[in-house]
């Protein structure tokens, strides 16, 4: 499934991006236009690997539209007081679309008045039926336990998704538009030269299947993909393996060292 995210990426650009006019097109979202100029907070919500989707998401967000964004664990979010109302927007984001903690949520979001997106891979899926609208990740069936062509399926929805709303509101230009679809198209091809580095990765890969203990870092947008990618390797490898902001590894992490 790895080697499918190539086509998930292209996927989610076809009837998205017009490629020659690189222009975007989302009419079958039916999220209204008001809606889109109206909102004051987007809330994303998310459990496992979708978490940190959301994370990334909220860079994405925050960086193109100027819209605050929160993130909050689907699991964690109605144990809280909801201060949630009309003018906000909650994002919830599942591959299946049956996760039972993001439907809980889902409908604790509705109590509180917020209009409801949900992101998902499913047709059909609770989630996609109760929501106000749905984005589709097109990953095509995920069979693997670990997610991994539907985490970059949903990294590019966000990412077309918060392209959209700045193009709506008018928080970039057309010409800063263009330019950002210009690297978007450009993502399919440079996965598929990562991909070709399978030979090295399997060398490095046995330099280090011995050790016990991981730390993986990042900053910005890459401190979710460093945490989703210790997911990874505990997930699939069954070894201890912890992520963490790089600015904070100072602060109780380097101890383990």
């Amino acid at each position: 499934e790895i080697f499918q995210e190539t086509m998930v990426i292209r996927n989610n650009l076809e009837g998205r991006i017009n490629l020659s006019l690189k222009a975007l097109e989302l009419d079958n979202l039916s999220l209204p236009l008001d809606k889109i100029k109206e909102i004051e907070r987007i809330s994303i919500l998310a459990c496992g690997s979708s978490y940190y989707t959301a994370l990334a998401g909220k860079y994405i967000f925050e960086e193109l539209t100027g819209i605050p964004v929160e993130v909050d664990y689907g699991s964690e979010f109605r144990y809280r007081k909801i201060l949630l109302g009309k003018k906000d927007l909650t994002i919830l984001i599942s591959q299946s679309g049956e996760t039972a903690d993001t439907i809980a949520a889902l409908r604790a979001c509705r109590e509180a008045g917020s209009y409801i997106l949900a992101l998902t891979n499913v047709r059909g899926s609770t989630i996609s039926r109760e929501a106000d609208s749905v984005m589709y990740i097109k990953a095509g069936p995920e069979i693997g336990v670990a997610t991994t062509k539907a985490f970059i399926g949903q990294l590019m929805c966000l990412y077309i998704l918060s392209l959209y709303f700045a193009q709506v509101r008018k928080t970039l230009d057309s010409s800063e538009i263009n330019k950002i679809i210009s690297e978007l198209i450009k993502i399919p091809q440079m996965v598929e030269i990562i991909l070709l580095k399978d030979p090295e990765i399997i060398k490095l890969s046995e330099e280090f299947f011995s050790f016990h203990n991981f730390l993986y870092l990042g900053r910005g947008i890459n401190c979710p993909i460093a945490l989703e990618g210790a997911l990874k390797l505990k997930e699939i490898s069954y070894i201890h393996a912890e992520g963490c902001p790089a600015g904070e590894m100072k602060h109780g992490p380097i101890a383990l060292l």
